[in-house]
């Protein structure tokens, strides 16, 4: 048994279920967020018909891809991509290389992707890729052959104007770098907006690299504003210290806000007095992981969770903040910088603990949006520049916030209950003005 199914016993075992559907508990992302898209469409009154559309995704592939292994042997990859909705434009979303990727995860990360683009009012649809590797027992020789060889797979489906893939979990802008070389190579030509997240040469965008963890920091920024309190001189605590993790850490830090503790896949690290974030992440690249830094208190994510803070950053990957960790927050903020920490039983939780949340769908979709910003500047053949992109994107975040926070004002709703209001309600709005659905007005105004 596995960690994730350890905790998924132990909340059942302790905890009374607060979500089901149709008698069952529900634990799997690609469930929960079916599950949400119809609370919305109930709450927004709309028919049964625009949930058919938007329940599942429209294609998913599965493929395997074979490498050539450094030792001679040829082994096979399993890669998949789920492209949800094109009502709003091409697909859109990460690839991510990571041992637990699996069909419903993707499936689910597509359709927060089409949400995400909904909420920040930008051109694209939910797509999602993967492959079930753990890059770090490759060759970067291996790697780049397994980067090429996906490609080949997905040609077919992807292109500037039907599904644009980007860096997500274990991928950088060398391994963009890599795809969209493989896929102008196939095409015979320069296909720059194929692939966003590339290296600034290749027409990357500046700004790309911290776009998701500047976008967290000026959604925590607005939340306190609305609680009235000031960021200088704030706490918080930071689970995982990858990119997001490590910028969203640093620029909170540069705001006057106290660092307290971390954690990621290696242990973590406790420091009342607030941690020294520049050195922490020269540390985490030297030793990988920010466990030891100092001879510091160490950290569980059990602790993390209950630590005494203003501001709590699940920066990680899934189903974190649960039945049986969410009672036990008691920081004023949770800022959810990865895609789909919470459960419903964690979100009840923290709602009925008077927590502000900010949910993964509105909070950490900076990094699509300086995306979009990049398959802009590629259209235009120009380059912004680093402050330009900033500016934008602070725009971009601020009012998809304060639209988000006026649903939640209008329905009486918590946050994460307002976003996916206001994020199905732009999708269903494209879905009449396309002609999918026919003869129904909105019942609510979702384009503040």
């Amino acid at each position: 048994m596995d960690h994730k199914e350890k905790v998924i016993a132990q909340v059942k075992s302790e905890m009374p279920v607060k979500e089901k559907k149709n008698g069952v508990e529900i634990t799997n992302p690609f469930e929960i967020v079916q599950k949400l898209m119809e609370d919305a469409t109930k709450t927004l009154e709309l028919p049964a018909s625009f949930y058919e559309i938007l329940k599942k995704p429209k294609r998913v592939l599965k493929t395997s891809i074979p490498v050539r292994m450094d030792s001679g042997e040829i082994k096979e990859f399993e890669g998949m991509r789920s492209q949800h909705i094109d009502v709003l434009g091409p697909a859109k979303g990460g690839i991510r290389f990571h041992p637990k990727v699996n069909e419903d995860e993707v499936k689910a990360l597509s359709m927060w992707m089409s949400l995400k683009a909904g909420i920040l009012g930008i051109p694209y649809g939910g797509g999602k890729g993967g492959i079930i590797v753990d890059p770090r027992e490759l060759s970067e020789r291996e790697l780049e052959e397994l980067s090429r060889g996906f490609i080949r797979e997905l040609e077919p489906i992807i292109g500037p104007d039907k599904d644009i893939p980007a860096p997500d979990v274990n991928t950088t802008p060398e391994i963009m770098g890599w795809m969209l070389d493989e896929f102008s190579r196939l095409k015979g030509k320069n296909v720059p907006r194929v692939i966003t997240g590339k290296p600034i040469i290749l027409g990357g965008s500046e700004g790309r690299l911290e776009a998701t963890g500047r976008g967290v920091v000026y959604t925590i920024e607005e939340a306190a504003k609305h609680l009235g309190l000031r960021l200088d001189g704030m706490t918080a605590v930071v689970q995982g210290f990858g990119n997001v993790g490590s910028i969203t850490a640093k620029l909170l830090s540069e705001k006057g806000v106290k660092i307290i503790g971390i954690t990621d896949a290696g242990g973590g690290v406790y420091h009342e007095q607030g941690l020294d974030i520049k050195e922490l992440m020269e540390f985490a690249k030297k030793t990988g992981s920010v466990a030891g830094f100092k001879s510091y208190e160490s950290l569980s994510n059990k602790e993390l969770f209950s630590s005494e803070c203003d501001i709590l950053v699940p920066a990680a990957l899934e189903n974190q903040i649960t039945a049986e960790t969410g009672p036990t927050i008691k920081a004023k903020i949770v800022a959810e910088a990865a895609n789909g920490p919470t459960d419903p039983e964690g979100n009840d939780a923290m709602e009925k603990n008077g927590v502000f949340v900010i949910p993964d769908i509105l909070c950490n979709a900076g990094g699509v949006t300086v995306s979009y910003f990049e398959w802009v500047q590629n259209a235009m053949n120009l380059a912004w520049t680093e402050r330009e992109v900033n500016d934008r994107l602070h725009n971009k975040m601020t009012v998809a916030f304060d639209d988000v926070y006026r649903m939640k004002q209008e329905k009486n709703a918590g946050m994460r209950e307002a976003a996916y209001l206001v994020g199905v309600g732009r999708l269903a709005e494209a879905m009449i003005a396309r002609g999918w659905i026919k003869d129904w007005s909105m019942p609510i105004e979702c384009n503040a």
